[in-house]
């Protein structure tokens, strides 16, 4: 039990590192060790699969595209006031996404208690599809859309605007 309160805690504290951090790199590697806590939460949930698919996917694949996107936008402070009322209108929607995550997050977490496996056979491969297609359907769903969006808005900040002379 204090295994886990201790990796909550450590997940927590780095994921507020990476959001108030100012160095987009340093965030990004805050974020790396965020990814790494999560997957000793789902070795400690009993769900070997998803803690392997989580260090090889988010920790690997995503974070390196997370480092190329940061080297592509150019984060001079200069055109930052420039952007386009589209760029803030997606900006928004994605805020939106995040905060109907957020809240149906916190319903499934009212509703279960997280300390408590109820089946043990719950992260196995087959079992995950199961449960994932059938009774996690709208948040996985929900969750395809956030991450679309999120993909749109990288493609629209990395986007060069050209400018009206």
């Amino acid at each position: 039990m204090t295994v886990f309160y201790l990796v909550a805690f450590l997940s927590v504290f780095f994921a507020l590192m990476t959001i108030f951090t100012k160095n987009p790199v340093h965030s990004v590697l805050y974020l790396v060790v965020t990814f790494f806590t999560f997957t000793i939460h789902y070795i400690l949930l009993n769900a070997q699969f998803l803690a392997v698919v989580n260090f090889i996917v988010y920790m690997g694949a995503i974070m390196v595209l997370f480092l190329f996107v940061l080297m592509l936008l150019n984060l001079n402070k200069d055109t930052e006031p420039m952007k386009s009322n589209l760029v803030k209108m997606m900006g928004v929607v994605a805020g939106c996404c995040l905060v109907v995550v957020v809240f149906g997050a916190f319903r499934v977490f009212d509703l279960s208690n997280p300390l408590v496996v109820k089946d043990p056979n719950i992260g196995l491969v087959k079992n995950l599809g199961k449960v994932l297609f059938k009774e996690f359907l709208l948040p996985f769903e929900l969750s395809s859309i956030l991450l679309l969006t999120a993909m749109i808005g990288a493609i629209l900040l990395a986007k060069k605007e050209t400018r009206k002379v």
